[in-house]
């Protein structure tokens, strides 16, 4: 087997090496890779290791790290506490079928944390987690529809995806949002029973659920989607659902596998939301795969086996996997209150800073997020939901050209999603960051013509 060697001297091109494993990726792999959410352009970037904000490919170029693995990693790469406990654990066996403390131990650690989780299941990705979510509200209330975000992105699971990825050719009227499928030949019926509300329409949100409460188990929420624009939610819309689903008796789901990292205790005890199950994931798995269900023991009775047989049977061969929680246990315990708020304050200055970069230049552009999040958006002013986020083509070419102009500059910006700082990350990172993104609207002469 080839194992390329960054520093060999036949790397004529600056990603050769990223090249020649693109070309080997594209004989074993569908399109080269093996995640659609994988940014090439045109060639992914391999990648050769990390170190702390900082990633180096294969070509051994260095990057300061703005994806953290879609948000995952908000330590940086490496973590010394986590590599040190994950070796010390290698030795011990990576997973069986048996239940260890490990799964006990960083279950105490979230339930201590967040108010709304009372009992939790861990399961491998964020896409179970919202999954079985779905699955123990219909077990619940006995009901099968579900109501979601336009936008919002939460997993692969067919119900929890419809919605997620309309156009403007497809998406629907205003009043009545279309619950677009994800791919095709997805079952017709799954569109009969999505219900989809606009981000910050309460009168909306009031209206649609109240239709359809009947059908309604719950209500999937996240209180600030990623694709959705990282927008800050309306507290008038968040009252509507919230009100609504309890005068019908619907459950609340908030979805916080990307948005934990909001604060110490989570993004729904930041926005004031009670919701009855919590879907987590990223953050809470050290770096390793991990979700979880987390919410009242009312609720998560429905997962109960151990007198009768459990209305929602939950299982996985890697589900608790003992590495996967001791990793989850010490990042979490390194992530303490103090941590969370000086990762906040980064995030805030940084955000300032971008701000009045776009005023100095009077340029098209407009900055969404919180806490360690951050979203660039090519607008002239701050999008209220999924449509008004939706960039047209120009806007698009805008944020690709921006993307390319970061990279060249040594940074990984995403591209039309969540960027992210980590604690392993400092004032110098910040004011990398301000100064790259000011360098590009000084040399782009369109940034001021951004939306038009």
């Amino acid at each position: 087997m080839l194992h390329e060697n960054p520093t060999s001297p036949d790397n004529a091109l600056p990603n050769a090496q990223s090249e020649r494993l693109f070309a080997r990726g594209r004989s074993v792999f569908p399109d080269g890779t093996t995640r659609a959410t994988v940014e090439r352009d045109p060639t992914p970037r391999y990648v050769l290791k990390g170190e702390g904000a900082y990633l180096i490919d294969v070509d051994g170029q260095r990057f300061l790290d703005l994806n953290n693995n879609f948000t995952t990693l908000i330590h940086g790469h490496g973590f010394a506490p986590v590599m040190d406990a994950v070796s010390r654990l290698l030795r011990d066996g990576t997973c069986f079928s048996n239940p260890t403390v490990h799964e006990i131990d960083l279950a105490e650690v979230l339930i201590d944390r967040i108010p709304a989780i009372d009992q939790i299941r861990f399961v491998n990705t964020g896409t179970e987690a919202v999954m079985f979510a779905i699955k123990a509200a219909r077990a619940f209330t006995g009901r099968s529809c579900i109501a979601k975000v336009e936008g919002a992105y939460h997993g692969s699971y067919d119900w929890a995806e419809a919605g997620q990825g309309g156009t403007p050719s497809t998406w629907g009227s205003p009043g009545a949002p279309a619950a677009v499928s994800a791919y095709v030949g997805t079952p017709v019926s799954v569109a009969d029973e999505v219900v989809i509300l606009r981000c910050n329409d309460a009168e909306g949100a009031r209206r649609r659920i109240a239709a359809a409460a009947d059908r309604l188990a719950c209500i999937l929420l996240d209180p600030m989607p990623s694709r959705g624009g990282l927008i800050p939610p309306d507290p008038e819309f968040i009252t509507a659902v919230i009100e609504t689903a309890r005068q019908h008796g619907i459950l609340v789901v908030c979805d916080e596998v990307l948005n934990l990292r909001q604060s110490y205790r989570g993004s729904s005890a930041r926005y004031g939301i009670e919701p009855d199950l919590i879907a987590a994931g990223k953050i809470i798995g050290g770096g390793f795969p991990v979700g979880a269900i987390g919410g009242s023991r009312r609720v998560m009775s429905v997962f109960d086996g151990s007198t009768d047989r459990a209305k929602v049977a939950q299982g996985g061969t890697f589900s608790a996997n003992p590495v996967s929680m001791v990793a989850g246990r010490v990042s979490m315990e390194a992530m303490t209150e103090a941590a969370f708020d000086r990762l906040e304050a980064m995030g805030d200055r940084l955000r300032a800073a971008l701000t009045a970069a776009i005023a100095r230049h009077q340029a098209h552009f407009v900055i969404s997020g919180a806490a360690s999040l951050f979203r660039i958006h090519p607008k002239q002013t701050l999008p209220r939901d999924y449509r008004e986020t939706y960039p047209s083509p120009d806007e698009a070419a805008t944020i690709k050209a921006m993307s390319r102009f970061f990279s060249n500059e040594g940074i990984i910006l995403p591209v039309g999603a969540a960027a992210c700082l980590s604690t392993a990350m400092s004032d110098a990172e910040i004011d990398k960051i301000a100064n790259v993104f000011e360098r590009f609207l000084a040399t782009t002469p369109s940034t001021n013509e951004g939306a038009r």
